[in-house]
């Protein structure tokens, strides 16, 4: 039977906590280490503004540990329990460089274990978590990833990604072309360094949306998304790396984001592309239409039940085995 073990650890006077699952036997094993997405995400891939914890992390750790690979997943600094009595450490330092601090640490535990092979390290990111895994493979580090997993990657700028998302929620509600074309107007603003300074007419929930890009606990992390995309990195990837965007992904779609870093890597043999149609953001499984996940965006991330989308699951194992020999 896999274990589990927590661990913590110390990052510039910041405790850190994470989750280290490990198969049964004497090992050592390859491992696995899951970077979570966007904002207060947890390490199971669990956020308190969504509901549900049966997180596609924890899942992901359980399957990789049955299929012989041991893995850490970790909380981000502003994530987790310890989010609140952090957020006044971190003000004004959250970046990318803030986050990368936190993979590599992560990393070097996960290596440090007796268990562990640490020459057979791969990395796993979702969403925002795809770029720090990036940064960490296009970097000098003591322990390299022999390859890496992209779970929903941006393939444009983060700023165009927040409009297409906001885009088809408007296209929803009356007056939502209206919505747009304020919001836009907002972007621009902020794109050219200047406050949002949104319009008064727009819906508060979008201004909170906006705001968040705002907000001195986000900053500079977030113009730093603002503009980037896995496109600036991808090209640069030497290893072997297996990008899987969900056909039932509101957030990152297979078009838009899909056909561009598939562009970037015309002729990366060390890349593999994957569709897998009934796979969500965080790839559980959803058969319902596209017309009905619109209808409820978030429904079925995290709540009891869920389960990890079989066809994704199955085309990571597959890839690991081929990979990780």
């Amino acid at each position: 039977m896999a274990s589990s073990i927590e661990v913590s650890w110390e990052l510039d006077g910041i405790t850190m906590e994470g989750t280290v699952v490990r198969p049964d036997g004497d090992g050592p094993f390859p491992a696995v280490v899951l970077v979570a997405g966007s904002g207060p995400t947890d390490r199971d891939w669990c956020s308190p503004l969504i509901p549900g914890g049966n997180g596609s992390a924890k899942l992901f750790a359980e399957a990789f540990a049955d299929a012989g690979f041991a893995s850490i997943r970790y909380d981000k600094r502003a994530s987790g329990p310890r989010a609140i009595e952090n957020v006044t450490k971190l003000l004004g330092s959250v970046s990318m460089q803030s986050h990368l601090d936190e993979l590599v640490a992560a990393v070097g535990v996960l290596a440090g274990k007796d268990f562990v092979d640490s020459a057979r390290i791969v990395g796993l990111g979702n969403s925002e978590g795809t770029l720090h895994v990036l940064h960490y493979a296009t970097s000098q580090q003591e322990f390299p990833f022999v390859g890496i997993i992209l779970a929903a990657p941006p393939g444009r700028p983060i700023q165009a990604v927040l409009l297409s998302q906001l885009a088809l929620q408007s296209a929803q509600v009356p007056g939502g072309a209206e919505m747009m074309a304020k919001v836009e107007e907002a972007a621009s603003r902020y794109a050219e360094g200047l406050p949002m300074n949104p319009d008064p007419g727009i819906p508060d929930s979008v201004k909170m949306v906006l705001a968040s890009f705002e907000a001195p606990m986000n900053l500079p992390l977030a113009r730093e998304l603002w503009v980037e995309s896995s496109l600036d990195s991808l090209g640069m990837v030497r290893i072997p790396t297996l990008v899987l965007i969900g056909g039932k992904d509101l957030q990152i779609d297979f078009h838009a984001d899909g056909h561009p870093l598939q562009e970037a890597a015309t002729g990366m043999p060390n890349v593999t592309f994957a569709f897998p149609p009934n796979a969500n953001h965080v790839f559980k499984e959803d058969t319902r239409s596209k017309a009905e996940v619109l209808a409820s965006p978030g429904t079925g991330y995290n709540e009891p039940g869920t389960h990890l989308d079989p066809e994704s699951l199955d085309t990571i194992l597959t890839w690991l085995a081929d990979t990780v020999k």
